[in-house]
């Protein structure tokens, strides 16, 4: 399982774009697909947005750093593609649904951890 750090989230005219600071291979990264679902990191304050392979899963982690951009696609409900290099993007499908759940979710429940829950209700609440 291979983890992809999103540094920065840019928006555009045609929706949000995210890069990431690890370097992909080009045969891999024309393989990878959008896993529509999500994860949370609750030690490292992260959401986890899973894409994939044939034969393998890759966290593309959304550190705290990121979340008012993650909270201004969830008012817009727009789109986030996430750049690959090489010219290469994937669009991260059903985040905003998946993080809306989430961030819900987390709002008064301590399974996540009280750092977690402080955290998600001073940006996204």
């Amino acid at each position: 399982m291979k983890k992809l750090n999103v540094t920065e989230i840019q928006e555009k005219p045609e929706g949000f774009v995210a890069s990431v600071k690890e370097e992909l291979n080009v045969e891999l990264a024309r393989t990878l697909k959008a896993g529509n679902r999500m994860l949370v990191d609750s030690d490292g304050l992260a959401f986890i947005y899973i894409i994939e392979d044939e034969l393998d899963y890759y966290y593309v982690s959304f550190g705290k750093g990121t979340w008012p951009s993650l909270k201004k696609l969830l008012a817009n409900q727009g789109s986030l593609d996430l750049e690959l290099g090489n010219s290469l993007n994937i669009e991260l499908t059903a985040i905003a649904d998946e993080l809306a759940f989430l961030t819900e979710n987390i709002e008064g429940n301590s399974n996540y951890g009280e750092e977690m829950e402080k955290a998600v209700s001073d940006i996204f609440l």
